[in-house]
C-alpha cells in the first residue's frame, strides 16, 4: 500500500440501521423496558447477541482502560475475531469513535466506515467483522464482553508496513 495516499474518514453518527451490516448497537434508546426487583429497577433486555460459544469458548467480561491516539488519527491496521462477538460500552458518559470495513479474507479499505457512538451508546461486534481497536476521544474506560477459551480468536491485518502512509485518517471535531 505504499504510495497510496490516505484518505479522509468523516464520523457518521451511530445508528442501529447505519451499523447493522457489523454487529448491534447497544443502547437504552429502543430497549425492552422490564420493570424487575419489586420495581426498583429497569432492566434493558435483550441489548446485543453475544456469541461466544464456538469451538468451547465461553464469555469473558473485562474493562479495558482505553487512551487517546495521536490527531489526526491513522488507520492502518484492522483485526477481527473469527470465534465469537465482541462487545463494548463506555463507563462514562464520553463520546469515542467506531471504525469498521468490509472484507472475507482480509479487510477492503476502500469500505471503510467511521461512526461517533455518543457515551451512551456500545457496539456488539459480530464474529468475522473486521474493525480497528478502541479508538477514544479522551481517557476512558469501556466494560467488554467476549469469548475466552481455545482456538485463534484474533486476526490482525496490516495496511502495508506500520511506517507506511496510512489508508484512512480520522480528524475528530
Amino acid at each position: 500500500m505504499t504510495g497510496i495516499l490516505p484518505v479522509s474518514l468523516s464520523a457518521e453518527p451511530l445508528t442501529g440501521e447505519a451499523f447493522a451490516p457489523f454487529g448491534d448497537v447497544i443502547e437504552r434508546a429502543d430497549a425492552q423496558r422490564l420493570l424487575i426487583n419489586e420495581g426498583t429497577t429497569v432492566r434493558f433486555h435483550d441489548l446485543a447477541a453475544v456469541d461466544v460459544g464456538r469451538d468451547g469458548g465461553h464469555p469473558l467480561i473485562s474493562i479495558f482502560r482505553a487512551q487517546p491516539r495521536p490527531t489526526p488519527i491513522a488507520i492502518r491496521m484492522m483485526e477481527r475475531h473469527p470465534l465469537g462477538s465482541q462487545a463494548f460500552y463506555p463507563l462514562a458518559p464520553h463520546d469515542w469513535l467506531v471504525v469498521v470495513c468490509r472484507g472475507a479474507a482480509e479487510p477492503d479499505p476502500a469500505t471503510l466506515r467511521c461512526f461517533r457512538a455518543t457515551g451512551e451508546q456500545g457496539v456488539n461486534y459480530r464474529p468475522d467483522t473486521w474493525h480497528h481497536p478502541l479508538l477514544v476521544l479522551r481517557p476512558q474506560d469501556f466494560l467488554v464482553v467476549d469469548r475466552g477459551g481455545p482456538g485463534d480468536n484474533l486476526e490482525e491485518h496490516w495496511f502495508g508496513t506500520p511506517e507506511s502512509a496510512a489508508v484512512a485518517a480520522i480528524i475528530p471535531d
